[in-house]
């Protein structure tokens, strides 16, 4: 009606967009096919501003029909846009996996890339479109082609959080140490965004869990830094390095306790004490008919909670300022490590905190070694200087004391009860 009346068949708006751009953009089949074979406005299929011809648009809208409408018509282009997208890039970009399945019969280099460095791959994985990405594999992309910024595939699906698309890039031997410069590795990105999933299919990988970002930080550094206990529970348990230190100087530890992070700290503080002990005992370290989870977590279980209560009346009310360093030295605990635990002030009563952490970071060490606690303690109570504290845990507790009877009735002689128990 409007082009019997006399309107302009080659109109563009502010934008450069004439009827056939809106019609592919529209997926309306049927006036394509006026414009073209009826009216033959052929020459309608320019680019507008954003330099896209009408295909484009149909492959960005994901319109199957009328890109095969436009194949079929003659239409279809190679040609990029402004942003140097072209077909491809913009089906990938949206996950339109029919289009994209459509684009590849016609289509001879997958790999190319738009302004920013992005392949269709690339952006198909950055919208976390699985199907498409699977498309684009098989097709033969290059996995491993960074965009501009340096930024991998698999980088984008970790700090995304795309778990299964990871998983997917793992599977297609992605290169995991791909950086030529000191960078956030996709570790780093998992952590930073908070992506345990994506932590754990990583690690799985083999994933350098040691590997250092531009401030020369690990992924645990980072978690510390956040004082994320999950991900520090996860990365703690897959052996990472406690000792690699960054451009401060500083190592995982010091950067939880200068973030105020006291449940961090004491995790870490318990995973030094583990791995040294275990390092030092050999790998089996503990009877693998047991039950053992191996946690670093703060402890809340029942077979706990009566030796735990004794521990808190030994910190809040027995023990005086400066004793816990002193009982937390005769355990091997060092200088950094008491120096964590101090950081977190709260005031003159501090102490009696910090002591509570450092016999619960203790307790954890005793159950590593299957050691029975009360009895530990109260044997390391006598080692360190305490005898009178362990003497009121004797009597509260039925602990045998110092010396038990030897020999008969009419012969009773003291002798010492000695139980040897590696100390953690």
């Amino acid at each position: 009606m409007l082009i019997r009346a006399g309107a302009d068949q080659r109109a563009k708006n502010e934008d450069g967009m004439n009827a056939l751009h809106f019609a592919a953009q529209s997926n309306n089949v049927r006036i394509v096919e006026y414009l073209i074979q009826d009216l033959h406005l052929k020459d309608l299929d320019q680019p507008d501003e954003k330099g896209r011809k009408p295909f484009l648009w149909a492959a960005e809208r994901g319109h199957t029909e009328m890109i095969e409408k436009l194949i079929f018509l003659n239409l279809h282009t190679s040609e990029k846009d402004k942003e140097g997208n072209a077909a491809l890039h913009l089906a990938a970009k949206h996950g339109h996996s029919p289009v994209v399945r459509v684009l590849l019969t016609q289509w001879q280099e997958t790999n190319e890339i738009n302004e920013n460095g992005e392949t269709p791959f690339f952006l198909a994985v950055k919208g976390g479109h699985e199907e498409c990405s699977k498309v684009l594999l098989a097709a033969g992309s290059d996995v491993n082609i960074p965009n501009k910024h340096n930024i991998t595939a698999l980088e984008m699906a970790a700090q995304n959080g795309h778990t299964s698309l990871v998983s997917c890039l793992l599977g297609e031997n992605v290169d995991l140490h791909q950086n030529t410069e000191p960078k956030d590795s996709p570790l780093h990105l998992a952590v930073i965004n908070n992506h345990i999933s994506v932590v754990n299919s990583l690690i799985r990988a083999q994933h350098d869990i040691d590997t250092l970002n531009q401030r020369r930080q690990t992924p645990l550094h980072v978690a510390a830094d956040l004082g994320n206990v999950e991900l520090v529970e996860t990365l703690l348990k897959a052996g990472c390095d406690l000792k690699i230190v960054d451009k401060q100087g500083k190592t995982a530890l010091a950067v939880a306790s200068r973030s105020n992070h006291s449940l961090v700290v004491d995790m870490i503080i318990k995973a030094e004490r583990y791995y040294a002990w275990k390092e030092q005992h050999g790998e089996n370290i503990r009877d693998p008919s047991t039950s053992f989870t191996l946690t670093f977590k703060q402890d809340h279980s029942l077979e706990t909670r009566h030796i735990r209560s004794l521990l808190w009346k030994l910190a809040y009310q027995q023990l005086k300022a400066n004793e816990w360093q002193r009982l937390a030295r005769s355990w091997n605990f060092t200088d950094e490590q008491i120096r964590a635990i101090e950081e977190q002030w709260i005031g003159k009563g501090s102490f009696r905190e910090h002591g509570h952490r450092a016999l619960l970071i203790w307790l954890h060490g005793t159950l590593m070694t299957q050691a029975t606690p009360v009895k530990h303690l109260y044997e390391e109570l006598i080692r360190a200087g305490f005898p009178e504290l362990a003497g009121e845990l004797s009597f509260k507790t039925e602990v045998p004391s110092p010396f038990k009877w030897w020999g008969d009735s009419q012969q009773k002689q003291y002798c010492p009860l000695t139980v040897a128990v590696p100390v953690l």
